[in-house]
């Protein structure tokens, strides 16, 4: 015999109910058939609700009851041919009648029983089994309808009884015995009370009764049929990537439903476990799909983790105090405390040094259980020995299961890394000694991110998924986009780097995709974006609160610059191409450094100097590895050295600097690149990331506009000044003739000062034959001493400033 349970989802319509007896009718060609069906999906939460409103003197209990009532015979109206409906039209009337009864009873008293109650939240099951039964009949016409409250007896503990098993499995035993039907039909939750009184097995108590049933019939198989392929990695609602387990120990299952894996009733496998049944979790919308066999010998894994799962809504209770350390049965009477009030303990961790116990319950019990512990334990807190409870709410616990883990060193390691660098921060753990199962107390609103990171680290192969929020979609950042939606397949298949573009933003629109937005078309998307907002950005970024989350600043904003302490102290990597934030007020750069340092989140700016050039990387691996930088000498700017590259007699200062902006090789502003503000910028982050305290207004800015070109306010006057100022730069060019040399804009520092200004570059110099756009950096250091470390290339454009922002992001995905 098969016992088959179909839950709430499986019959929450016509529909469901009707796919639901197709799997029946195809199992009873083979086999017999013991099913339990679940009360239609939201049903017992309607009849909660109307006990509920009725007993509160509120007559809206009456529309409740009027809903129940309109969606059976709506079922019964699709599912029973009108000749057979008269029957089972009487029965739910019948029942529809005492539902009323017992409601209109509690409205009058103005209260309603824990016994009522049970009856109550009973009548789901039994209304939507004898309509189901009726419908199975017209398809299967050996079948018979069985009431559960007449073969499962429970104590008179209303909500949540307990079996009498002795009883209960030898009355099932007989029952199965005595019948000839193919298909017995039953409704799950109900049960009765030795003196017959209707209980619940609480809620999800189908599973419990096809368990049950299951156990004491001796059947082959027991299947859960629901609306998930099977149990998953982890819950597929919060980790898209979560994947079904095709096989699994009893004592896992029991774990991950324990911790909150909604697919099955924790009690459901207790019953089976004795007589090694296997359990079947399977999906009613997709039946040819394997689902979970849940058994004593499931396949062995390379991973020893099979899922990840957690519990919502829990508060953390502490108590401590001297007055517990080796004071024999502290731990009794706080546990005593808890049963006297009916409180179940979650989970449990205790110092070894006895000062200290946390445990974990759910949120609602909390302020009566401090109540409660607080009054057991009140003369120790008044002599000062012990401190009152504390609570922590708006936690979750979150636990990783596999009964291989045992076997595996440095599990545990794992887990806390993987949450750390994610900045979740752990607030309790606890590992029993089976070591099948290590949990930890997070804030509820890491939740997410926890689990999302935890599955990517145990069951993605490594795959690391970075969730970027860029800012600045101009032409260097449409570049980047590009390289990302053409690298994307590359990097996922050969680095195991994830990217997914979150957020967009230009001065005027913002959009966000928390499943990445489409970079197919993401202009548009842009386009009929909200109104931009930093403030805003910001709030949605942190309330996403994803794993592995990255700012990308592509701006040359003063405002966006200001905001990346708001990111890092969250735990957001920032990576930026706006050299503004390195180059301000020391302290700022240095503030920025430690929350990098204190968050763990990556703070880089590679494309500050040199666009895609490995300079800033380089300096930092030769600091790192000991050695001291003593002089620097660059030419820094791209776009200076474009232009003085291409200034001649044939074509005039103006039109080169104007070239230069078409081509993107200046700032939106050219006058932040020619005052050599840009460059002054430049090599003050490479003092300070070579160990030097310095700021802007210690170098020395020999600039060569006229003061009437500084002084403009736009870029129109500005570019006006440049034509009218035509000889100035005529006679620099002219002099560097006469020198046989070329005009380079060069940075220097030596001996702790810096300056910046136009040099007169002979032949023989390597800055030179520095052709186009190119930068070059010379590093003095204490290994190289007469021959300097040069870094030469591209310094800038478009493109090679995106590239070295995506080099920046997927050193992050490196990590």
């Amino acid at each position: 015999m098969i016992v088959l349970k179909f839950g709430g989802t499986s019959v929450a319509n016509a529909e469901n109910i009707s796919k639901t007896i197709q799997i029946v009718t195809n199992k009873s060609k083979e086999d017999k058939l013991a099913v339990v069906v679940s009360a239609f999906s939201g049903v017992t939460d309607l009849l909660i609700l109307a006990g509920k409103t009725a007993s509160s003197k509120d007559k809206n209990y009456k529309d409740l009851v009027s809903q129940i009532e309109k969606k059976h015979k709506d079922a019964i109206d699709e599912l029973v041919p009108l000749r057979e409906q008269s029957e089972i039209i009487d029965t739910i009337n019948s029942n529809i009648n005492h539902l009323k009864t017992l409601l209109d009873g509690s409205y009058l008293l103005g209260e309603l029983s824990n016994r009522t109650a049970d009856i109550v939240a009973g009548f789901g099951e039994l209304l939507s089994s004898q309509i189901i039964a009726v419908a199975l009949r017209q398809k299967v016409n050996n079948s018979t309808f069985k009431d559960s409250r007449e073969l499962i007896i429970t104590n008179s503990n209303f909500g949540k009884a307990s079996v009498d098993f002795a009883v209960t499995n030898q009355l099932i035993a007989d029952y199965f015995k005595s019948i000839t039907n193919q298909v017995v039909l039953l409704p799950g939750f109900i049960a009765s009370s030795a003196d017959g009184n209707t209980t619940t097995l609480g809620r999800g108590g189908s599973d419990y009764t096809a368990a049950i049933i299951a156990a004491a019939a001796k059947a082959n198989v027991l299947e859960i049929w629901t609306d998930v392929n099977g149990m998953f990695t982890a819950n597929p609602k919060v980790v898209k990537q979560a994947q079904p387990i095709e096989t699994i120990s009893y004592q896992e299952a029991m774990e991950l439903s324990h911790f909150g894996a909604k697919v099955l009733y924790p009690p459901t496998i207790q019953p089976v476990l004795k007589d090694s049944i296997p359990i079947f979790i399977k999906n009613t919308f997709e039946p040819e799909v394997y689902g979970t066999l849940i058994s004593n010998n499931p396949n062995v894994s390379s991973n020893p983790i099979k899922g990840i799962s957690h519990i919502d809504t829990i508060a953390l209770l502490t108590l401590e105090g001297s007055g517990m350390i080796g004071v024999a049965g502290s731990s009794k009477r706080l546990f005593e405390v808890l049963s006297n009030e009916s409180i179940n303990v979650i989970f449990i961790t205790q110092a070894s040094s006895e000062h200290s116990i946390c445990i974990g319950i759910l949120n609602t019990d909390a302020a009566r259980a401090k109540i409660a512990i607080d009054k057991a334990f009140e003369l120790e807190i008044a002599q000062n020995k012990i401190d009152p409870c504390s609570i922590e709410n708006e936690l979750c616990i979150v636990a990783l299961v596999g009964e291989s883990m045992k076997n595996h060193q440095g599990i545990s390691g794992k887990m806390f890394s993987t949450l750390g660098k994610n900045n979740v921060n752990i607030r309790a753990i606890a590992q029993g000694a089976s070591e099948r199962n290590i949990s930890v107390v997070i804030n509820e609103k890491d939740v997410k991110k926890a689990l999302n990171t935890l599955h990517e680290r145990f069951f993605e192969d490594n795959t690391k998924q970075l969730n970027l929020f860029v800012m600045g979609v101009g032409n260097v950042g449409e570049k980047f986009i590009d390289q990302i939606a053409q690298q994307k397949k590359f990097l996922k298949e050969n680095l195991k780097i994830n990217l997914r573009i979150i957020a967009l933003a230009n001065s005027r629109k913002m959009v966000f995709d928390e499943e990445g937005i489409n970079l197919k078309n993401w202009k548009t998307a842009v386009e009929n974006g909200e109104k931009a907002n930093v403030e805003n950005f910001i709030a949605k970024v942190n309330d996403l609160n994803l794993r592995n989350s990255i700012f990308v600043d592509i701006t040359a904003n003063y405002d966006i610059a200001g905001i990346y302490d708001k990111f890092l102290s969250q735990n957001i990597a920032v990576v930026t191409c706006n050299k503004i934030a390195c180059s301000s007020e020391y302290n700022n750069y240095k503030t920025l450094k430690n929350l990098s340092r204190k968050y763990n989140a990556p703070f880089l700016f590679e494309t500050n100097v040199g666009a895609g050039l490995p300079i800033i990387d380089t300096l930092k691996h030769l600091i790192a590895s000991g050695d001291k930088v003593n002089k620097i000498q660059a030419v820094l700017s791209g776009s200076l050295n474009f232009i003085f590259n291409n200034f001649s007699d044939s074509y005039n200062f103006h039109d080169v600097v104007k070239e230069a902006g078409v081509q993107g090789f200046t700032e939106p502003d050219p006058k932040i690149d020619l005052s050599g503000v840009d460059v002054a910028r430049k090599i003050l982050i490479l003092i300070r990331e070579s160990g030097y305290k310095m700021d802007i207004e210690e170098i020395e800015n020999n600039c060569f506009l006229p003061q009437e070109c500084m002084e403009t306010m736009n870029n129109e006057d500005f570019f006006k000044s440049l034509t009218k100022h035509d000889d100035h730069f005529n006679k620099l060019l002219a002099e560097a003739k006469s020198k046989d040399s070329r005009i380079k804009f060069v940075a220097k520092f030596d001996n702790g000062k810096a300056s910046v200004g136009l040099q007169f570059i002979p032949k023989e110099s390597p800055f030179y034959n520095l052709e186009g756009k190119d930068n070059i950096v010379e590093f003095y250091t204490d290994r190289y001493v007469d021959q300097p470390l040069i870094i030469k290339g591209a310094g800038a454009g478009a493109a090679v400033t995106a590239s070295g922002i995506f080099a920046d992001v997927i050193r992050i995905g490196n990590v």
